[in-house]
């Protein structure tokens, strides 16, 4: 009896030390768990101030230019500014003073205030497919400049454009056909291109596309006498450009 008692004594002690080793293993393993789960240190962003009133003022054309111009030479190089958003939210809610006014294509592969590294309040920006001007563009061109006071008006063309390849093509299909009619202008402007003009030649769409860019100037200019007045006074640039897919480069026609 005393040896059966023994021996039950060995085994409990023995249960016992096995299972306090397995405790010990398995809090190690939790705790590297936890361990590589905790967050990761995030750099602080920048709190970039919104611009006011009079720093907008203080602008020149050519300086909005030349900040696109170096935005962009960051974006291309995947050094784009760090911004507190939310910051520029609350600071941007009492009034916007923005330094451009952007026409661009619908293209979501143009994402504008990234392209140009811009943040909130910087730009206003108005999209179309094919990027051409009607009364409602117009508009709101007249509103950022002339109310809200913004320096530059540019219009943004970019590579391999499917509303320019569709104006090519004579595409027709429900509203995109009037849309298209706007487009038209540029493809009949380009039948001095030497070279085969269809939308199959991306340098017949390029060339297209720019020549779209250059139009879309000459009508804001013709169609709005209040923009057209503040570019001939220097208040005012408009400029084109042309957004590169492959490479995030923004070319200045």
């Amino acid at each position: 009896m005393k040896r059966v008692l023994f021996l039950f004594t060995v085994i409990l002690v023995v249960v016992y030390f096995f299972s306090c080793g397995n405790s010990t293993e398995q809090a190690n393993i939790t705790s590297a768990k936890t361990d590589s789960l905790a967050p990761v240190s995030m750099p602080t962003p920048l709190r970039e101030k919104v611009l006011t009133a009079e720093e907008q003022k203080a602008l020149m054309p050519d300086t909005v230019i030349q900040r696109l111009k170096d935005g962009n030479l960051r974006f291309v190089n995947n050094s784009i500014t760090a911004r507190d958003h939310s910051a520029m939210v609350r600071n941007a809610s009492v009034g916007q003073y923005p330094k451009a006014v952007i026409l661009s294509c619908l293209d979501s592969r143009v994402p504008v205030e990234d392209v140009f590294d811009k943040g909130i309040g910087d730009l206003f920006v108005a999209r179309v497919a094919g990027n051409f001007v009607n009364e409602d563009i117009l508009g709101s061109m007249e509103y950022g400049c002339k109310v809200s006071g913004a320096k530059l008006i540019l219009v943004l063309g970019h590579e391999s454009c499917g509303a320019i390849k569709a104006a090519i093509d004579n595409v027709k299909l429900g509203n995109i056909t009037a849309m298209l009619a706007k487009v038209k202008p540029s493809v009949i402007k380009s039948g001095d291109f030497a070279g085969e003009k269809s939308s199959k030649n991306d340098a017949f769409v390029e060339h297209v596309a720019k020549t779209n860019v250059l139009n879309t100037i000459e009508n804001i200019k013709l169609k709005s006498p209040i923009l057209k007045e503040m570019s001939d006074k220097g208040e005012i640039k408009i400029v084109g450009a042309y957004y590169n897919l492959k490479t995030g480069e923004v070319i200045f026609l």
